[in-house]
């Protein structure tokens, strides 16, 4: 049975403080829905009612397409959280989600509350407008290994100028949505 909640409570952070994995989903209005799973500590509350996580470079930009698409519903996100250990339980927060880049107000704000890394091209700040729990009965148990570095090694060993000159062609999601892309290397740990 799925119960849901206006904002986020004390019992739904510490789930979420203790899961070293979640899944990011959007949609734009035509095109592939996209469903992305993060790792590394960068996930934060903010509030009850706002929660951002540090993104970086990858493969592409699908969910800052999405969330800035041309389109009345534009910035819908849905974050998922999974217990794979006890108890079982799902966490969902659905919320309207803008990309906020190192050159935009608002930054400095929202970068306090992180440990940047190697590669950070943005931080996604959500507004929370419902959470819903579920069982998580047919999830099955597993334990985490260790992150993977491959990703900020990769990030710590390229040359910040050819870094942002590559960045700065990344300007179209899969489906041709246009993104923005951030100005500045950001070195992190």
């Amino acid at each position: 049975m799925a119960d849901f909640f206006d904002a986020l409570e004390p019992k739904h952070v510490a789930m979420i403080e203790k899961q070293p994995v979640f899944f990011v989903a959007t949609a734009a209005a035509d095109g592939r829905i996209n469903l992305s799973p993060k790792g590394y500590d960068a996930f934060r509350v903010i509030s009850p009612t706002r929660v951002a996580y540090l993104d970086l470079a990858g493969s592409g930009n699908e969910t800052h397409a999405h969330l800035i698409a041309d389109q009345d519903d534009a910035g819908r996100i849905t974050i998922m959280f999974t217990n794979f250990d006890r108890p079982a339980l799902i966490l969902r927060i659905y919320g309207k989600g803008k990309p906020v880049l190192p050159q935009d107000d608002g930054w400095d704000e929202l970068a306090d509350h992180f440990t940047m890394m190697p590669g950070t091209r943005q931080i996604f700040d959500i507004a929370i407008e419902s959470i819903q729990t579920s069982c998580g009965w047919g999830v099955p148990f597993m334990s985490l290994e260790g992150e993977r570095e491959t990703l900020k090694k990769a990030h710590r060993l390229s040359e910040p100028a050819e870094w942002e000159a590559k960045a700065a062609t990344r300007t179209k999601s899969i489906d041709g949505l246009p993104t923005r892309a951030t100005d500045r290397y950001i070195t992190g740990e």
